[in-house]
């Protein structure tokens, strides 16, 4: 096998993209390195179209493999199973960019399989996986209009920059990945602090800068090995076919899609699609499938030209206007946190559930992150669309929404050491009719305010459309809060999520070539107009986060040991912390800095855990009166335990004011007595003076042998949810 290399110096490394002597199996194979980062990238396809299928079918597929990292896998099986959340996500990535680049009328099945193979953990295997699959599709024979390329860009004290290392990445202020052909970018995926939408315009400029860059190498390796591309099998519908679907439909098309309600212009279509097969099916005997292919054309242009020439929107809105809003909080009697976002027939449910540190979710994958506090997950149920199928467990568009919706709100979050909650929040679409993932972000952000979670701003989601003339590039509308069908057949879906003062996430797939950085901008802007009016809808269900938490949540206090302590917390095999929390019900999480978490819904029982946990990890300090048990009686003093295994001596001349001639006169093994610490020697040693002590409470007016140390918050001790 003879091999294939091209290179360049990228970022202050070489990358280099190798084919030629690996997976020569495939239509096209890559082997791209970069620094220690090693990815590995196929693109296959079969020699013939699947049949009676009315879709492109494409597969891709991110392999993370754990010896990629030196790690063994967590499952119980100890190897790879499920994709991970990021792997999902990456796959999605990979496809998004690559979609709309295959020729319509081709049916034959295309996988695309990226797997990782090594990670330094500083150069970012997302970004070898998605210029692989420009490559590794560009020097195959299978029919593509590219090639692709992606970089990532961030953002640091004001400065954009190309591609920054893994770890650097969670510091910045953006987080943007962009993917496109040497024309024009077809994808975007970012999160955002509040970024301003110029900002985000420069990025994207520069991005696709440096898209040209590995554009211009993926061609230098398709000029040495390149293959031309296959015959296919062109799928499509007979032009005279096509002709007479719109014939009879074109009249009469434009009088049913224009209705407001969903189900009913959806029943209106459905019934004209069944009257044109029905009235066509005998001149086409055998194409009642094109017939209905044909019929979606002639819809699709007819929404189209409406939208163009008339300004004609299928519900009858402006091409900024939002559908209408409406909010409620607080729906649910026993959750935490609860609201209803409706926007027009998008209906969403997002119900928050707080928790403590040890519900934090554990991750196995290739990434620098090992736990997720903040989850959201999305659930769209059959229902939503009216429709009555199986429920399945998420797919690709679940996880891909929910992250989205994650991502949004997640800068806006308080960080543990202030809010020591884990936090996650499940959206139900109750209805769907286009911006669910968009939805999700208003519900979590009106549903996180109404549990009492102190969120920095609230964030507001929208989706937005264009469409666009084939015939003149001029021509086109950037269309706000697309609904369903304004999805299904428009050129660019478009998520923008932010608060007030700027953008959190965003999230741009492209159905046409590309999108230019001029439109970029005009969306952007239409987008934050937008927004705004969403986030002052929001605000008048609930403008700012509540005071109180709900009775059902848990309340949490955060104690500070000195980590010396934790194992005495512990004890043996657990046995000590696991008795604290059978007898006081509370939920302890310890971290090795000595922190400790305690969560309950009962006060009484948070004392009680306090003063045990007190008693077993208190450090002895000088000046301060304890009550202690004396455990041991020596000619020359007696020796009184005041922690659980700390004694101290009180010399035979510190036991009372008088003179004593012998200790048991005073004392005997067992009496509870009050002692002041009055030195502890450099070998440890506490010194004690019950006189001491007897003179200080008097001075105080205290009686007796005192009171049990205090169970409130002291100082280092933090109470949440109050």
């Amino acid at each position: 096998m003879e091999k294939t290399v091209v290179s360049r110096t990228f970022d202050g490394s070489e990358l280099s993209i190798e084919t030629g002597w690996m997976a020569g199996q495939a239509n096209g194979a890559v082997w791209v390195r970069h620094g220690d980062t090693v990815v590995l990238v196929t693109a296959t396809a079969s020699s013939a179209p699947r049949p009676g299928i009315d879709f492109f079918p494409l597969t891709c597929d991110y392999e993370e493999k754990m010896y990629s990292v030196g790690r063994i896998p967590g499952a119980f099986m100890r190897r790879e199973a499920r994709p991970s959340e990021a792997a999902t996500l990456t796959s999605r990535m990979i496809d998004r960019p690559m979609r709309p680049l295959f020729p319509k009328d081709f049916r034959n099945d295309v996988q695309i399989v990226a797997t990782v193979l090594s990670t330094d953990q500083v150069h970012d295997p997302t970004i070898l996986a998605l210029v692989g699959a420009g490559a590794a599709v560009a020097i195959s024979d299978i029919p593509h209009d590219g090639p692709v390329a992606a970089v990532r860009m961030g953002l640091f004290d004001g400065e954009l920059v190309e591609n920054p290392s893994m770890p650097d990445i969670e510091r910045g202020q953006l987080d943007l990945v962009v993917a496109g052909t040497r024309d024009s970018i077809n994808m975007v995926e970012a999160g955002a602090n509040e970024v301003s939408e110029e900002i985000l315009v420069q990025a994207l400029v520069r991005a696709h800068e440096r898209i040209r860059e590995l554009i211009s190498l993926i061609d230098e390796l398709v000029a040495k090995v390149g293959k031309p591309d296959m015959e296919y099998l062109h799928v499509g519908v007979p032009a005279e076919l096509r002709a007479a679907v719109a014939e009879i439909a074109a009249e009469r098309i434009d009088r049913v899609f224009l209705e407001s309600d969903k189900a009913q212009r959806d029943t209106r279509v459905d019934r004209l699609r069944s009257d044109v097969v029905a009235e066509l099916t005998p001149r086409f005997p055998d194409g009642a499938g094109d017939i209905a292919t044909a019929f979606e054309a002639v819809l699709k242009s007819a929404v189209r030209r409406a939208i163009l020439d008339r300004g004609m929107r299928p519900d009858g809105r402006r091409t900024d206007e939002i559908r209408p809003i409406w909010c409620e909080v607080g729906v649910l009697p026993r959750a935490h946190g609860s609201a209803v976002f409706t926007r027009g027939q998008t209906q969403a449910l997002s119900v928050v559930t707080l928790g403590t540190l040890s519900d934090q979710q554990r991750l196995d994958g290739l990434g620098l992150e090992e736990f997720k506090r903040y989850m959201h997950h999305y659930n769209f149920p059959p229902f939503s669309v009216g429709e009555a199928r199986p429920l399945r467990s998420p797919g690709r568009r679940e996880i891909g929404h929910g992250a989205l919706a994650e991502r949004a709100v997640k800068i806006m979050v308080p960080p543990a050491d202030e809010f020591p909650y884990v936090i996650r929040i499940v959206t139900e679409i109750l209805s769907s009719n286009g911006s669910t993932s968009m939805a999700s972000v208003c519900g979590s952000t009106l549903s996180l305010m109404d549990a009492g979670v102190p969120i920095a701003a609230p964030v507001g989601g929208i989706a937005m459309g264009l469409i666009t003339d084939a015939n003149d590039p001029s021509r086109y509308a950037i269309l706000s809060d697309i609904q369903g069908m304004e999805d299904a057949l428009g050129d660019m879906d478009f998520k923008v999520a932010g608060t007030r003062k700027g953008v959190t996430a965003l999230q741009m797939d492209m159905k046409a070539r590309g999108l230019s950085s001029e439109l970029f901008r005009q969306a952007l802007e239409q987008a934050r107009q937008g927004r705004l009016h969403i986030l002052d809808k929001m605000a008048e269900a609930i403008s700012a986060p509540r005071q109180a938490m709900s009775i059902h949540a848990p309340r949490i206090i955060t104690l500070h040991i000195h980590p010396d302590k934790i194992r005495d917390l512990i004890g043996p095999g657990g046995k000590t912390i696991r008795r604290i929390q059978e007898e006081t019900g509370c939920q302890i999480d310890i971290e090795d800095d000595g922190k400790v978490f305690l969560a309950t819904v009962d006060e009484e029982a948070m004392e009680r855990a306090v003063a045990m946990i007190r008693d077993l990890t208190e450090s002895v300090e000088v000046g301060r009166i304890y009550k202690g048990k004396v455990v041991r009686i020596m000619p020359f003093g007696a020796f009184v335990e005041i922690l659980p295994r700390q004694d101290g001596l009180v010399h035979i001349s510190q036991l009372a004011e008088q003179r004593v001639g012998k200790v048991e006169d005073v004392v005997s093994i067992g009496d509870e007595i009050m002692v002041k610490v009055t030195e502890i020697d450099d070998r440890g040693r506490v010194n004690l003076s019950r006189k001491q002590a007897i003179l200080e409470l008097a001075g105080r007016g205290e009686r007796g042998a005192g009171s049990p140390p205090p169970t409130g918050p002291r100082d280092g001790e933090q109470p949440h949810g109050s």
